[in-house]
């Protein structure tokens, strides 16, 4: 007999009554016993394919997964969505499909829970835009939810062959070190054999790339927010051990059910605040900047661009990562992962210890059952930081009225401050080739327009652009800005997310070469040195946005639908617009 009463479930409307027989008939089709079909009916779902590493161990870790919600008397229910991965689609039309997937996630999993009513979600994602859309499902749904991350990639090493340079040989490797392998390789600085060598042994196994990149960062917001189980997101994707990480969700969502804590009791302004804090600690991918705001719309909390940077602003990154430090995913997981970061952002009063966690438990109880302390080498004390300001930082100004985002771990104070004439491309395709050519000059800044979400369509990631700049040795010598996204793996002085974006009449659309910009991430500003008069001129003159290739199809409906950057780059009303709650249709 269950422990559960079906009465009050969505599941009812598929398993109960003599009306329901035929759908029955079906469950027994599959092989279910008439006690799992009375259970209640959990979602289990992944997005496993054979487009990356970072997706690959999906499958086999879901089993665990349905193990746990089998011991907690639940009938666990597999299912599949999409992913696109940014690394293969970076750097040409593909990357246009990769924002756009975040929201097709979102739609799929939803429509898949709603068309078979089913009670509970556990979530697995792998690669960049699969973590948010997942959680974005959660949240829309607001049933019993837990999130578990497939795990991070091992690091690469080198092969020990003369031809390949000694930073390249001392050091682990990620899929940063290929982009930026390929601007060395352009600049004749690495041969056409340490290029092959190097792209045979970056990536290694199973799992999303090593760095506190776009995966890892929304993985380790997984666990601040709440909706993962602490230290659930650290362990390496072949570890076979993550498998009891896999059966503690499957349980855990059980006990959210019975308890009933849903996706909205766990996803808070204040958790979303505790998440902010964690990505600016760590350094991670401004890509949070969008995702955040996105996860937040779907339980109709406003938590904006500048909700987020006012977190940034004033948390210490202390947490030595990569594309800005020099430590991977597997390092921070030796150390102790995110509950000792949370510790020391709790120690300095900057954490809201009362928010739920995935096992219904507050993030003040699991904190206290951490005995581990900071390291000094992959996470720092929090009162003798990296920086004393977060990661990522906020900028407004005449160029960026709604905002732009910047990450600045890594980079020096006094790097922090550009200002250049711009060298203005309409595209990515553009800038690049300029690139490549050297066609621009030591001071400029590099703007690339027309890549916002509406404009692109599908705001881009820059990541071979800026990867070039950096393996020819400019990285420093040059800043970038753009409506498109960066790449969680961007190393630089790299502004994105400026909005208005170009394709609605802001000002990233009207600036022309030679016209002056001065990007001050210390104050947060971005300003080109235009009078209001003039830039009102300019926009009465303003052709209006560029035509695009799309006129139908998926990436076309994103165009249309998608919202502005600053409020998460949605595409529906969100939780403010809601008429009913899916749990108690």
């Amino acid at each position: 007999m269950t422990k559960f009463d079906k009465t009050k479930l969505p599941s009812r409307h598929v398993t109960e009554g003599p009306q329901r027989a035929p759908h029955r008939s079906y469950y027994y089709a599959m092989g279910m016993t008439e006690e799992e079909i009375h259970q209640p009916l959990v979602g289990v779902a992944t997005c496993w394919n054979e487009a990356a590493p970072c997706n690959i161990a999906l499958a086999r870790q879901a089993q665990s997964v349905k193990t746990g919600v089998t011991e907690g008397q639940g009938s666990p229910r597999e299912f599949t969505t999409i992913t696109v991965t940014d690394g293969i689609a970076m750097g040409h039309e593909g990357m246009r499909s990769s924002l756009a997937s975040r929201e097709a996630i979102a739609d799929t999993v939803e429509l898949t829970m709603r068309g078979h009513c089913y009670d509970a979600l556990v979530g697995l994602a792998g690669c960049d835009k699969s973590l948010p859309g997942m959680m974005m499902a959660m949240v829309r749904l607001n049933v019993p939810s837990v999130f578990l991350y497939g795990g991070s990639i091992l690091p690469g090493r080198a092969p020990q062959d003369d031809e390949i340079p000694d930073d390249f040989r001392t050091r682990d490797l990620t899929v940063q070190d290929m982009f930026e392998a390929v601007g060395r390789h352009q600049n004749q600085q690495l041969s056409d054999k340490a290029l092959a060598l190097l792209e045979k042994v970056a990536c290694p196994s199973s799992g999303a790339c090593g760095g506190q990149f776009t995966a890892n960062t929304m993985a380790c917001v997984s666990e601040a927010i709440g909706l993962a189980l602490m230290n659930s997101s650290g362990m390496p994707a072949p570890y076979e051990s993550r498998d009891q990480y896999g059966e503690a969700s499957g349980r855990a969502v059980m006990t959210l059910l019975e308890q009933n804590i849903r996706a909205r009791d766990v996803v808070t302004r204040q958790s979303m605040e505790n998440a902010a804090r964690v990505v600016a600690a760590t350094g991670g991918s401004t890509n949070a900047g969008l995702h955040l705001p996105a996860i937040a719309h779907e339980a109709g909390i406003e938590f904006y661009l500048d909700d987020v940077c006012e977190i940034f602003r004033d948390t210490p990154y202390f947490v030595d990562l990569k594309p800005g430090g020099q430590y991977v995913a597997k390092d921070l997981y030796e150390a102790g992962g995110i509950p000792v970061v949370m510790k020391e952002l709790r120690k300095a009063g900057l954490i809201h210890a009362d928010c739920l966690t995935a096992n219904g438990h507050s993030i003040g109880e699991e904190l206290d059952r951490i005995d581990r302390e900071a390291d000094g080498r992959v996470i720092y004390p929090i009162d003798k930081p990296l920086t004393a300001t977060g990661g990522v930082v906020g900028l407004k100004g005449n160029l960026a009225p709604q905002g732009a985002i910047v990450k600045v771990a890594g980079i020096a104070a006094e790097n922090q401050v550009f200002t250049g004439p711009a060298r203005v491309f309409e595209c990515e395709e553009d800038a690049f080739a300029a690139v490549r050519a050297r066609e621009y000059a030591e001071g400029e800044v590099i703007v690339i327009r027309n890549e916002g979400p509406a404009g692109g369509p599908g705001m881009r990631e820059m990541l071979a652009t800026t990867a070039a700049l950096s393996g020819q040795g400019m990285g420093k010598k040059v800043a970038l800005i753009t409506d498109g996204r960066f790449s969680g793996a961007t190393r630089g002085f790299c502004v994105g997310h400026v909005g208005p974006e170009a394709a609605h009449g802001g000002p990233i659309a009207l600036i022309e070469t030679g016209d002056v910009v001065t990007i001050d991430a210390i104050t947060g500003a971005l300003s080109v040195d235009l009078s209001d008069d003039e830039l009102a001129r300019r926009k009465e003159n303003w052709p209006g946005p560029r035509e695009t290739i799309y006129a139908s199809g998926a990436i076309w409906k994103f165009a249309e639908l998608v919202g502005e950057t600053y409020k998460g780059a949605v595409t529906h009303p969100g939780g403010k617009a809601e008429k009913h709650v899916y749990m108690d249709l």
